[in-house]
């Protein structure tokens, strides 16, 4: 006896008598599909496909540009340094003056769409007490970030003198109306991250060097990090382990208090 399955092979069906009669027993012919009842065909494979990136809210920047405003990213326009690269001085042909950031670039560094999706998370943050980001630059192994230039320096200036500059002195004695206000400035830009924005971003290492000063010393905060959020972000706010500088971290783990100096 013969039947067809799904279109797609015959089967052939025969029987053969035993002592309790007649037993049907199944072969196929359909190079090797299936030869039994029980035989189960895989899953296909599944391959994940490159997800688009999100709409960046700003425009992005030539290399040349930036090159030609920094004079080849010289020493002449370094403003600072750190662990994810150096900092530029630069007024765009739009007549913006921003902080260049050119990062460094591991040889485990994450896909351009990677580094495109953050920026493009970032751009959307809006907050007087966040520090905007003005453009982008990605073009082979360059990956840049313009942000507003702080025309008062940092916190840390202020505090210490400019940091990395030998002989630096810093800067005037902040009164008491001052410092609530930087204090309260640098709370709400951090609240704004941690409950405004959605899913929340948690700073994780609030310093001196990351509140930046603007006119009449309105305080910005500055340099988190999207690449060292988690899932479970929320969760591990319950953690005891401590993360971030010492003496200058956010209080998003309440049963840890550290104070910072501000005069």
């Amino acid at each position: 006896m013969r039947r067809w399955l799904c279109c797609t092979c015959q089967v052939e069906e025969s029987y053969h008598s035993n002592e309790n009669g007649l037993t049907k027993s199944h072969s196929a012919n359909a190079d090797g599909m299936f030869r039994h009842q029980k035989d189960k065909v895989p899953p296909p494979v599944k391959f994940d496909a490159q997800k688009p990136v999100p709409t960046i809210e700003v425009p992005g920047l030539s290399l040349d540009e930036l090159k030609e405003k920094t004079e080849n990213f010289g020493s002449k326009a370094l403003i600072g340094e750190g662990s994810y690269g150096r900092v530029y001085f630069a007024n765009l042909n739009n007549g913006k003056s921003v902080a260049v950031k050119k990062l460094d670039v591991s040889t485990e560094a994450e896909s351009d769409n990677e580094f495109l999706t953050q920026v493009a998370m970032v751009s959307t943050l809006k907050h007087e007490n966040l520090v905007e980001l003005c453009s982008y630059c990605v073009e082979g192994n360059t990956r840049v970030l313009a942000y507003e230039f702080a025309t008062m320096g940092s916190l840390h200036d202020i505090l210490y003198g400019r940091k990395g500059v030998q002989g630096a002195q810093p800067g005037p004695v902040l009164d008491w109306m001052q410092r609530l206000k930087i204090v309260v400035n640098a709370a709400k830009g951090l609240d704004y991250l941690h409950e405004k924005v959605q899913p929340s971003i948690i700073h994780r290492d609030v310093r001196s060097t990351n509140v930046l000063l603007f006119e009449d010393l309105r305080a910005k905060i500055a340099d988190f990090n999207f690449s060292n959020q988690a899932p479970d972000m929320a969760a591990r706010l319950h953690s005891t382990r401590v993360l971030g500088t010492c003496h200058f971290l956010d209080f998003t783990n309440k049963h840890v208090f550290f104070a910072g100096r501000l005069c």
